[in-house]
């Protein structure tokens, strides 16, 4: 096994305040907006934004979620463990809002249609837009893109993404592994 690294602590936080800048620019003064963290990974990409937002950018009254859709994937049934669910938090109304989902690592497009069947348990959403850190070109099995994207990956064959946080692994890093 060989790992690259793809990102380091220093470029993942300039891709997040380009992000940010790039929300703000789209959005302005986030009225309308909600930000939703996918789980479990995704979470950790929409605090970090939205800290910078409130605390770099002074963004006021920001709403933040997170959305858990295990159980809304189609291949949750397909593994030989039984899966753990993790937390869904939306305290806010997203009818007519404008609903960004945030996750890690775009690959196949899967996670993200079963978010979009999970957010339908909560209303329906003006708009639905998608930010990720790395979007894994090549990969998708179905035709979702992003609205916002940190960095574009060509990732091949059995090579993975891995995204580090600092809060859970000690470090802010992406690596790509070649098994």
């Amino acid at each position: 096994m060989s790992q690259k690294v793809l990102l380091n602590a220093k470029a993942i936080n300039i891709i997040l305040h380009r992000l940010a800048c790039q929300l703000i620019e789209n959005h302005n003064d986030f009225a309308n907006i909600v930000l939703i963290g996918l789980q479990p990974r995704g979470v950790f990409l929409a605090n970090r934004l939205a800290a910078l937002l409130k605390n770099e950018y002074h963004i006021k009254n920001l709403l933040l979620g997170c959305l858990d859709i295990t159980f809304y994937r189609d291949d949750f049934r397909r593994g030989d463990k039984p899966l753990a669910a993790s937390k869904t938090k939306i305290d806010f109304i997203v009818e007519d809002k404008k609903v960004v989902f945030i996750d890690d690592v775009l690959y196949t497009g899967r996670s993200i249609r079963a978010a979009l069947t999970a957010m339908q348990s909560f209303g329906r959403p003006k708009d639905i837009e998608l930010l990720i850190l790395i979007d894994r070109r090549f990969s998708r099995h179905l035709p979702i893109q992003p609205n916002y994207r940190g960095r574009q990956v060509d990732a091949i064959n059995k090579e993975k993404v891995k995204v580090n946080w600092e809060e859970n692994s000690g470090e802010d890093s992406v690596y790509l592994i070649n098994e």
